[in-house]
């Protein structure tokens, strides 16, 4: 059920740029709920409340495990109710969530703040923008896609640096009060007024241009003239699909992992939590650009290669990690970290709607986000397990590189399913 099919909306552009731009915000201010944020905190956590990080990795990893879990009942909300309607009821939900946070108290107040950030921050505000763009665009859904991409790099390279200027200033409890007041007078009421659900609701069609005869060249071989349409059922029944639900589990278990725990890598290798808030901005200055080049490249060229090769970018990646001893070492780790997480933010977003249309988006992406996010509760406990029992994390990190190598593979076997072949 849609509710917001209306009157035409009269603009000099197509409306759909609108949208982009309030999924981007959307994208934003999923932050307070996302581990590159929620990083800066801990260490303040641990020596406030006298915990270990053990503790505090492990509360952090079973909320957000809960949050998954929760998650995929948001996708079949977002299809039933649609995403303006999602977007106002979620970014208040976050909003509350962040004044709870504000007033922690003990391990259980702790675990219940960090499962609603993770429920309604990294989940649920990232999910409905990501099913709300593909409803726009079919053509330029890679172009879509990068601009929107604008604000979760804006996110990851402004709230480090900012956190730990606020928190230094005004202390952790009034930082989380002042995310949450943002979220209720700027991201609010501009979801409310200014997201529509489909081009169709308001007499437009996606791209704002007719869709072009058959035979015509598309320029793009990810979509077709006629978009099929799987439901959950159908897609779950294709190889394709369980291939890349274990590439979108990857990314987040082992960012996760190294975001949570960057300022502790950090201090072992001499070098203080200034670093580590730079490598998390650095990354996202440099990823930010290379979303442009990404989203080019996935309108011209199969998504599974792409894929591919991002994965084998962050093997890479995580060899400059275990080396990284010096500045200019962790300036190196956050460059090519950067150029990995622009492939992918793009590429793991856009292969949903291009593989299985976009009539039952919510609930495809609401499962691959479930995923998504148990993947990231599973990372930041090993790591911090290895610390307590060994002192480092040279021994994680060479068993985590085994993960992209596995997605590296999957992603290659994995090229868009034809949907005759599963309908004949």
């Amino acid at each position: 059920m849609n509710n917001n099919r209306g009157q035409p909306i009269q603009t000099p552009f197509y409306y759909g740029w609108v949208v982009v731009m309030i999924a981007g915000l959307s994208v934003f201010f999923s932050g307070p709920g996302q581990t590159y944020s929620i990083s800066i905190f801990i260490d303040y956590y641990i020596e406030d409340f006298e915990y270990s990080r053990s503790l505090v990795s492990g509360i952090y990893s079973a909320a957000t495990l809960l949050a998954g879990i929760t998650l995929f009942m948001m996708g079949r909300l977002i299809d039933r109710f649609g995403q303006r309607a999602m977007m106002v009821a979620i970014g208040s939900c976050l909003a509350l969530a962040l004044f709870w946070n504000a007033f922690l108290l003990g391990p259980m107040m702790m675990f219940f703040g960090f499962f609603m950030i993770r429920l309604f921050g990294q989940g649920s505000m990232t999910l409905i923008p990501n099913t709300l763009v593909p409803q726009w665009f079919i053509r330029k859904r890679g172009r879509a896609l990068s601009i929107m991409a604008i604000g979760g790099f804006a996110s990851s390279a402004l709230l480090p640096p900012l956190n730990t200027w606020l928190i230094e200033s005004f202390g952790w409890r009034m930082t989380w009060g002042l995310w949450g007041a943002a979220l209720l007078i700027l991201f609010v009421p501009s979801a409310f007024f200014f997201v529509r659900n489909k081009p169709e609701h308001i007499g437009e069609v996606p791209d704002g241009t007719p869709k072009p005869v058959k035979g015509e060249d598309l320029k793009n071989p990810n979509v077709e003239v006629n978009e099929k349409s799987w439901t959950l059922k159908e897609a779950m029944a294709t190889r394709a699909f369980w291939f890349i639900l274990f590439c979108v589990i990857v990314p987040a278990l082992v960012n996760t992992a190294i975001t949570f725990h960057m300022v502790s890598i950090m201090d072992l290798r001499g070098l203080d939590t200034g670093v580590a808030a730079m490598v998390l901005t650095l990354m996202a200055v440099v990823g930010f650009p290379v979303t442009f080049v990404s989203g080019y490249l996935v309108d011209r060229f199969k998504v599974h290669y792409i894929l591919a090769i991002t994965f084998f970018g962050h093997i890479f990646t995580l060899v400059i990690l275990l080396f990284t001893n010096s500045w200019w070492m962790a300036v190196a780790f956050g460059i090519f970290w950067g150029f990995v997480n622009g492939f992918e933010r793009i590429v793991l977003n856009i292969v949903w709607p291009n593989y299985f249309g976009r009539e039952h988006l919510g609930s495809i992406k609401g499962l691959a986000q479930t995923v998504m996010v148990v993947g990231s509760a599973l990372g930041p406990l090993p790591f911090g397990l290895f610390f307590d029992w060994l002192g480092g994390y040279e021994e994680v990190i060479l068993l985590t590189i085994l993960f992209p190598v596995t997605a590296g593979v999957l992603a290659l076997l994995s090229p868009q399913p034809k949907y005759e072949e599963y309908h004949g």
